[in-house]
């Protein structure tokens, strides 16, 4: 995991999971910054030209963890492998089609500890600057 005081970012190995299939391991690199303090950017290789970019509530991952949240483009819930270790599970929809990906609680977990400490639950709007966030809106 790298990070500083405003960023983090870490590499997260997950299993693409396909029915009747062996499971696909795949990287996506993970970027919290308290300057969009609500938000993570999930950024997936996927051997394509361009990586494919999600950006996930952080919230939502958060409470994945622990018990089933999200409809519609994005859920989350914990399971278990093979093994009997913790993991989560993720699925996501697009007019493109649906993933399923399935990761370990501990290495998201630490990545998602290292954000609250850049940003603390609760406090993310002290670190929004609504005025710059209004002006991009209106001239953009």
């Amino acid at each position: 995991m790298n990070s500083s005081d405003t960023t983090a970012t870490a590499e997260l190995g997950l299993r693409l999971v396909v029915p009747e299939r062996t499971a696909v391991p795949l990287v996506a690199r993970l970027d919290y910054s308290a300057d969009d303090p609500y938000a993570i950017r999930v950024t997936f290789n996927t051997g394509e030209d361009s990586p494919v970019e999600w950006i996930f509530a952080r919230e939502l991952l958060t409470v994945g963890i622990v018990r089933p949240v999200g409809e519609g483009d994005v859920r989350v819930w914990p399971s278990k492998d093979e093994n009997g270790e913790r993991t989560v599970s993720i699925v996501l929809s697009s007019p493109f089609g649906q993933a399923e990906f399935d990761t370990q609680v501990a290495p998201l977990a630490e990545f998602l500890h290292r954000t609250y400490e850049i940003v603390p639950a609760g406090q993310e709007g002290r670190f929004i600057d609504l005025d710059a966030e209004i002006q991009q809106h209106l001239y953009s």
